[in-house]
């Protein structure tokens, strides 16, 4: 059952992992992280459903529609929360579950059509905090990953407030001044540069997607696509290299979005 091919799962889940947010010892921003939330489900109604009333309720969505792609996810982007369908292909809930708690305490909840026990009992074994079994009540379904969230410390989290922050090649961001120097030399952002520059570097080495970096750095109401995002982004890099080569760790991650190299 586990894996019917030559591929591994480690090699889709163990390379290349980036590395945790890594902030520095000035601790004092104004910044509120969004608790994000894997769905893995082959089910596009469902997919849909769920985020559409996660999203409703403040959090940030991923989506998959296979454990291979979960997996993937998983490295790319880091989620606080995966609600983790047990009949999907490629590879099945319950060895994604196995395969992730080699390595990561994420929560996971389980949502699955079988209710039999042996079923929770072997999910909850492998490393699930909670079990649903469809179909199930939407309310009730967010309470529970309110819940998850609350006890595993990511309700509510904040990121660690900070007044400074350090870059590549000799970059430095001065929060409540709203400035940007690399090395002697001052760079000139807008306010959205600015912004968008502060989200990588709070989150080097993490994958934006540019969904987030929209709802983060233009805000819930903007109107418009994400192209908006690969222009002021392009923008951003140019003045950062203009001032240092080193300076642009900025790098596009292909279908999904950016991150800063740490």
């Amino acid at each position: 059952m586990f894996l019917e091919n030559n591929l591994s799962l480690q090699s889709l889940f163990f390379n290349h992992q980036p590395p945790d947010t890594v902030l520095p010892q000035n601790y004092g921003i104004l910044w509120r992280m969004t608790p994000r939330i894997l769905v893995v489900d082959d089910e596009k109604s469902v997919t849909d459903l769920l985020a559409y009333n996660l999203r409703k309720a403040h959090y940030e969505v991923l989506v998959a529609a296979d454990g291979r792609a979960a997996l993937r996810q998983v490295r790319d982007s880091r989620p606080d929360l995966i609600l983790l369908d047990l009949m999907i292909p490629e590879v099945d809930g319950l060895d994604v579950c196995r395969e992730l708690r080699k390595t990561s305490a994420v929560p996971i909840i389980m949502i699955t059509a079988r209710g039999e026990e042996i079923d929770r009992v072997v999910g909850l074994e492998l490393g699930a905090d909670d079990y649903v079994t469809k179909p199930f009540s939407v309310r009730e379904l967010l309470a529970r990953v309110k819940a998850v969230l609350r006890r595993s410390g990511q309700e509510g989290k904040e990121a660690i407030p900070t007044t400074t922050l350090d870059g590549p090649g000799d970059l430095r961001l001065e929060v409540e001044q709203r400035t940007v120097c690399v090395g002697e030399t001052p760079l000139e952002l807008t306010r959205l540069e600015f912004d968008l520059l502060h989200l990588f570097l709070l989150n080097a080495g993490r994958v934006l997607t540019r969904e987030r970096l929209l709802e983060q750095a233009w805000g819930y109401d903007f109107v418009g696509d994400t192209r908006a995002v690969d222009s002021a982004i392009k923008r951003l890099r140019a003045k950062m290299r203009l001032a240092s080569a080193e300076a642009d760790a900025i790098e596009a991650v292909r279908g999904v979005g950016y991150r800063l190299k740490p």
